[in-house]
Formats: C-alpha cells, structure tokens, sequence
C-alpha cells in the first residue's frame, strides 16, 4: 500500500466536507451523513490537540530537569 500523498491534511479536508453537506439544506438532525462527519472532524481535532499538549508537556519536563540539578 503507497504512502497517501495529501496537500492538505485530514482535518482541512473534513472541514471542507463539512461546509459542502451544511449548505445542501437539508435537515442536519436527520442527514446521517452530516452527523458521521462531524465526528470524524471532532476525533481528529481532539487527536491533534492531544498530540500537541503531549509534546508541550514532554519538552517542558526536558529543558526543567537539567536546571533543577544545579
């Protein structure tokens, strides 16, 4: 299976897909769809935020330890 070459990451494209199915003017209570989207979009949100504050919170603890040894 080839590496997925994308410009544009999952996110920028879900919320594309996003726009594109809100603007339909269908019921978004009822359009399935929608709903699955909107979760794929909130998971790789969260992945991300995730992802972020583990390295914030690793790289702090790195550049504190050598200080706190003086």
């Amino acid at each position: 299976m080839a590496k997925k070459t994308a410009s544009e990451s999952d996110e920028i494209r879900l919320k594309k897909k996003v726009a594109a199915k809100g603007t339909e003017g269908k019921d978004p209570k009822s359009d399935q769809a929608l709903r699955s989207l909107k979760k794929r979009l909130k998971r790789t949100q969260r992945k991300r935020r995730a992802l972020a504050l583990r390295k914030k919170n690793s790289s702090s603890k790195k550049t504190a330890a050598p200080e706190a040894k003086k």
